[in-house]
């Protein structure tokens, strides 16, 4: 009996901490101290938006910051209202890289062609961004 409050108050504190934990953790994984936004990480992702990650953080990471939540004076968030599907389709993802992007609507300069990836890819790169639009309720 004398083990039993402070047992169950452990049970207590360890179902709490699990509780709000990985909520915590998933915004947390999504700061970095130049981000341009703060978004929220979805706790699973499809499989092509898995192999799109994986091709973001390769390729476009570097300016468009890890998660795609921009980068101060470097490169804007895709994670934003002006990239939504219906201002920005996924084709204007396609002819971003191809071809690169004149500046219109930040003022981080232009974006150059980048090459070496293919459509599929780019489709991959586009699911994921995606995935976090949808997640931080940018459909």
């Amino acid at each position: 009996m004398r083990f039993l409050i402070p047992s169950l108050i452990l049970i207590a504190a360890i179902g709490l901490y699990t509780q709000y934990a990985g909520t915590n953790s998933s915004v947390a994984e999504a700061q970095q101290s130049n981000a341009l936004v703060q978004i929220e990480i979805p706790s699973e992702l499809s499989g092509l938006a898995t192999i799109g990650k994986r091709g973001f953080d390769k390729n476009c990471a570097a300016c468009h910051g890890e998660n795609a939540v921009g980068q101060d004076g470097v490169a804007p968030p895709l994670i934003h209202i002006i990239y939504e599907p219906s201002h920005h389709g996924d084709e204007s993802f396609q002819r971003a890289v191809a071809m690169g992007v004149r500046a219109h609507h930040w003022k981080f300069g232009n974006m150059p062609a980048i090459e070496g990836l293919t459509r599929a890819d780019v489709k991959a790169i586009t699911a994921y961004v995606r995935e976090l639009q949808r997640h931080n309720g940018i459909n």
